[in-house]
């Protein structure tokens, strides 16, 4: 779980960093079976979700990402949901959440389900306004929210390092220089498949992980 939110009255005009915010540890999944292909579903989202239609492909260039920085170690590829390792769901913000992961078992093998939602608003008004206006922003923080929960889902922990994707939101810092950050190095959407996010901490890190499994 990336972090627990509380809405910021509409006046508010300070940063979201300085809102007070509580966070939890999500549930830590253990890495994915290295071994073979890790199949993967995801789901139209849901009523009030604030899905959007291409949504499924920022979950996907996040799948891509994590896939690119393990050489291929991790190979994703779509199937039926019965099947899925690993499912992705846009569901309505819930209880402040902005995404989480949980596991789930396969067929005997260890899998998870990816909960997002996407409705920027939940991120206090000033976010929110900015990503009204700018749908590149929206999308960042979709996609950036899609790599973090697939992080946990592959066995990432937190970590207290603000260049990482992966980094523990209740640590505070800037929250809104965090999405901005990758958003300006977009022009296009295209260019989301190609800009994956990861820092060299969460790269580092998920090499070691899947090195020793």
């Amino acid at each position: 779980m990336w972090v627990r939110l509380f809405a910021l009255p509409l006046a508010a005009t300070v940063l979201l960093a300085t809102a007070h915010i509580s966070a939890q540890e999500p549930v830590v999944l253990r890495p994915l079976d290295a071994g073979g292909r890790i199949t993967y579903f995801i789901a139209d989202g849901s009523p009030d979700s604030a899905y959007r239609a291409g949504d499924e492909d920022l979950a996907t260039w996040a799948l891509s990402a994590w896939s690119a920085a393990l050489n291929g170690a991790l190979r994703f590829e779509p199937s039926p949901e019965p099947d899925a390792l690993v499912r992705i769901y846009f569901v309505p913000t819930s209880a402040g959440q902005y995404g989480e992961a949980r596991p789930i078992e396969v067929n005997g093998r260890q899998g998870a389900v990816v909960y997002i939602r996407a409705d920027t608003d939940a991120l206090g008004n000033q976010i929110g306004s900015r990503a009204r206006l700018d749908s590149l922003l929206r999308d960042t923080i979709v996609y950036l929210t899609c790599v973090h929960e697939l992080g946990h889902a592959i066995g990432l922990y937190h970590t207290a390092d603000f260049a990482d994707v992966m980094y523990f939101f209740g640590f505070g810092g800037d929250i809104p220089a965090f999405f901005y950050r990758y958003r300006t190095q977009l022009k296009t959407r295209a260019d989301i498949a190609n800009v994956p996010g990861l820092s060299s901490g969460d790269i580092e890190r998920v090499r070691v992980l899947y090195r020793r499994n």
